[in-house]
């Protein structure tokens, strides 16, 4: 074969197979092509349905408007599921349970139904649907009806505050009419004596004169009698006003006692004078919220109570303590005496019946006291108790009135049988003794019998030893 025809047949061929080569390569990139294509279309109409079970096309476009302003890396779907916890925050309150947002709406529907169970009471509402009704208009119609009860809380308070008033305007001005007759009486009466000692010096000239003068001192003791008769008749006439003023004052507090019970006569007495703010257990001293600004000294004694409870009617404490160091806010003091089975602790208030940081107490001591327990009288009993209450600061008053604080009230003065004519030639001052002791029983039943009727408290020995924290001192020597 010639060149030239060999070498074009080579190149045709060549080219043949370049062509068939290229044919299939494409057919290749054909194949796969499809087949991607095909696995693409199925994907993306999968996710156009999860799409459309999410929102719809419609709904898509108006997420914005829906859901409000998103973040910007955060998706529609987790800012509308942080929506609904803040809502159900709102509703339940605290952090919402990590659980489905279903879960947590109807966990909020219970609670709403619960809360609106609370409120049977109040008819048209304990009806109510939620669904309906809402629980912030319940609880706005509650706000509302407790605004009501607060105003006609406000409203009666307001109307015990002036009934105590009015009622404390008329026992003041009861008590000043009452001490008025109660001078009047102790008027009247001197000037009975006055009369009937006048009346027995005319007698007595009567008997040693003639009879003309007789007869003229007999129309003066006439006379006489008859104004001791008139001054019996308005001592009679005073009593009797003095008794109905009594009445209208228990009359007037029976009408204060219907409003709000009968008043504690000894809250006074039972108020804390201070608290522990510091014990310390091995040195057996705690430190108090009071000091040297609160007039607080060494040597002053106080009780001890639970913080969380009252103080007891009988005045007994868990401990006792003494102050031996003080400063300007706080003070210092020992453990005299405690209860091992009921520790001091910290927020515990102290009380001291005597001592008051910001006024001087008046106290009236009467009766017979046992000072050291020993089953006899003291004879200096209350001058010791004096001296006692004014080492802690107080003032004694040898009479009750209305500026006392306290009474200490021992055992009524014993009184001996009337002297007779024998008893009086074995002991002439029997009689003497005896007047004594009626003075004494007779001050004794005019104290306590005043003291009910000013409503000033009153405390045995034995309370009054309790609170002023020196029950277990004292007994020992020199505590007098």
């Amino acid at each position: 074969m010639p060149v030239g025809k060999r070498q074009q047949s080579n190149a045709m061929l060549y080219t043949l197979i370049t062509f068939i080569g290229l044919f299939v390569v494409a057919t290749t990139f054909a194949v796969i092509f499809y087949v991607e294509s095909e696995k693409y279309r199925t994907e993306n109409a999968t996710l156009q349905s999860q799409t459309d079970e999410l929102a719809s096309s419609r709904e898509r476009q108006a997420l914005g408007s829906m859901v409000g302003q998103k973040p910007t890396r955060k998706s529609w779907l987790a800012q509308m599921v942080d929506y609904v916890d803040q809502t159900v925050s709102l509703v339940v309150g605290g952090a919402p349970e990590q659980t489905s947002a279903q879960v947590k709406v109807d966990n909020a529907n219970q609670a709403v139904r619960n809360a609106l169970q609370l409120v049977q009471e109040h008819g048209d509402i304990a009806d109510a649907d939620p669904n309906t009704v809402g629980l912030v208009r319940v609880v706005q119609q509650l706000k509302t009806e407790l605004d009501n009860t607060i105003n006609a809380g406000l409203a009666l308070k307001q109307e015990y505050d002036n009934l105590q008033t009015d009622f404390d305007d008329a026992r003041i001005v009861n008590l000043e009419k009452e001490q008025e007759l109660s001078k009047n009486i102790e008027e009247y009466h001197q000037e009975l004596l006055a009369k009937e000692k006048e009346y027995d010096g005319l007698r007595a000239l009567m008997e040693k004169t003639s009879d003309e003068r007789a007869r003229t001192l007999m129309a003066q003791l006439d006379e006489e009698r008859a104004n001791v008769v008139r001054l019996d008749q308005e001592l009679l006439s005073t009593r009797a006003e003095l008794e109905m003023t009594q009445d209208m004052m228990k009359r007037a507090q029976a009408e204060v006692d219907k409003i709000k019970g009968a008043p504690d006569r000894e809250v006074a007495a039972l108020k804390p004078d201070g608290k522990i703010i510091l014990v310390d257990e091995p040195a057996g001293a705690v430190h108090l919220s009071i000091g040297s600004d609160h007039h607080v000294y060494r040597g002053l004694t106080l009780a001890v109570f639970d913080k969380n409870a009252p103080i007891p009617k009988d005045g007994k404490g868990k401990a006792e303590v003494e102050v031996f160091g003080v400063a300007k806010n706080i003070s210092a003091a020992r453990i005299v005496h405690s209860d091992k089975r009921n520790p001091i602790a910290v927020d515990d208030v102290v009380v001291n019946l005597i001592w008051d940081s910001q006024k001087t107490n008046v106290l009236v001591v009467a009766g017979e006291f046992d000072l050291d327990a020993d089953g006899d009288l003291d004879y200096n009993a209350i001058d010791r108790i004096k001296a006692l209450i004014g080492k802690w600061g107080g003032k004694v008053a040898d009479a009750v009135s209305a500026d006392t604080d306290f009474l200490i009230l021992g055992n009524p003065p014993r009184v001996p049988r009337k002297p007779t004519f024998d008893d009086l030639e074995v002991d002439p001052l029997a009689n003497e003794k005896y007047e004594a002791a009626m003075q004494r029983l007779n001050h004794y039943n005019e104290v306590q019998s005043r003291a009910e009727a000013l409503w000033i408290p009153t405390f045995t020995y034995e309370r009054f030893l309790y609170l002023i924290g020196y029950k277990g001192q004292a007994n020992k020597p020199g505590a007098f």
